[in-house]
């Protein structure tokens, strides 16, 4: 009796913890799934939806200006082409189309703006965010907000601001040159097609500078808060050692901050595929088309001239080759270990 008299409270004991665990369970699933729901929600009829309808797309000829089929406009006036944009990308003829022979400058231009975006940007930010962690404490916020605002400006008022400063007559750039060299200066700088440095238009170059001005604070702040993750105590090691301040650089603080770079890389390397605002306002695309990117060039086939198969079938083309790049960044950038 002695047994089963104290038995009997354990097992209504554990009972009672079963219907409690399952209760809060429940709770916490509940809660779980009213929050995610919304989200989910969201992401499916803005996100994946509009994903879907762009790759539908790019096998038709569409155009919203023609009625088309019953079904979303498909079909029709709007006829269903299957491969025939890609295939049409493929062809290098001279005599080619228009909008083939645009893709092929605006899908080489974008290479190059985002190829030398990158390195520079790194160049530029990696290097400065080690100088500013090496002030004192009181200055490191003044540093680190005085180079982050430009992030914060919209890119349309930079691009304006920009254009003023590379204006032909009154920019600022050509009055320091009047300036210094005694005489008036009056280059175009974004308009001069015959402009060149190194094989590249300055138009183009024009524009890079515009964007490292306003992107390189964002790159700026993830590796200072990178190297304030770093243990203090690698650092101690390396200075009892006898490290100097460059090979503290070098042998201590790149080779720990190589996950970060991969991070930072690949998020340049994609906002640098995307650019569009920044070029619209300050060339066009021009002169003579040496700054027409991508994006520029998906938004006045569609938009402009209602090729929106043609454009749905770049923005695909766009979206590989941005991910094919990702992909080969994060395997050479790729680390086994954390500190």
């Amino acid at each position: 009796m002695a047994v089963t008299t104290i038995a009997k409270p354990h097992r209504g004991l554990a009972r009672f913890l079963h219907r409690l665990r399952h209760g809060r369970d429940s709770a916490q699933r509940q809660f779980v799934f009213g929050s995610v729901s919304p989200m989910v929600l969201y992401m499916t009829f803005f996100t994946l939806f509009p994903m879907i309808w762009g790759l539908a797309l790019a096998f038709f000829e569409y155009s919203a200006r023609r009625s088309g089929g019953p079904i979303l406009g498909l079909g029709g006036d709007n006829p269903f082409v299957g491969l025939q944009h890609f295939r049409n990308m493929l062809n290098f003829a001279p005599d080619a189309p228009l909008e083939i022979r645009q893709f092929h400058i605006s899908i080489k231009t974008t290479t190059i703006f985002a190829f030398l975006i990158v390195p520079l940007n790194l160049a530029i930010t990696l290097p400065l965010a080690v100088l500013i962690e090496s002030v004192h404490k009181r200055l490191k916020g003044i540093f680190r907000t005085f180079f982050f605002l430009p992030v914060l400006a919209p890119s349309v008022g930079v691009a304006l601001m920009w254009g003023w400063i590379y204006h032909p007559q009154r920019g600022l750039l050509n009055a320091i040159r009047t300036a210094i060299g005694g005489k008036l200066v009056a280059t175009n700088w974004t308009g001069d097609q015959s402009l060149t440095f190194l094989g590249i238009p300055v138009a183009l170059l024009a524009v890079i500078v515009a964007y490292l001005w306003q992107d390189m604070g964002y790159n700026l702040v993830i590796f200072i808060a990178a190297l304030q993750g770093i243990p203090e105590s690698i650092k101690d090691a390396a200075r009892i050692d006898g490290a100097n301040w460059w090979q503290m650089f070098t042998r201590v603080n790149l080779p720990l901050l190589k996950p970060t770079i991969m991070l930072a890389s690949v998020l340049t390397m994609i906002d640098s595929f995307k650019v569009f605002d920044i070029i619209q306002v300050m060339t066009e695309g021009g002169p003579n088309e040496q700054t027409r990117v991508l994006v520029l060039d998906i938004y006045n086939n569609a938009f402009r001239f209602q090729r929106m198969g043609w454009a749905a079938a770049v923005s695909f083309v766009l979206f590989v080759v941005v991910m094919a790049i990702s992909i080969v960044q994060a395997r050479l950038l790729r680390t086994e270990w954390e500190y």
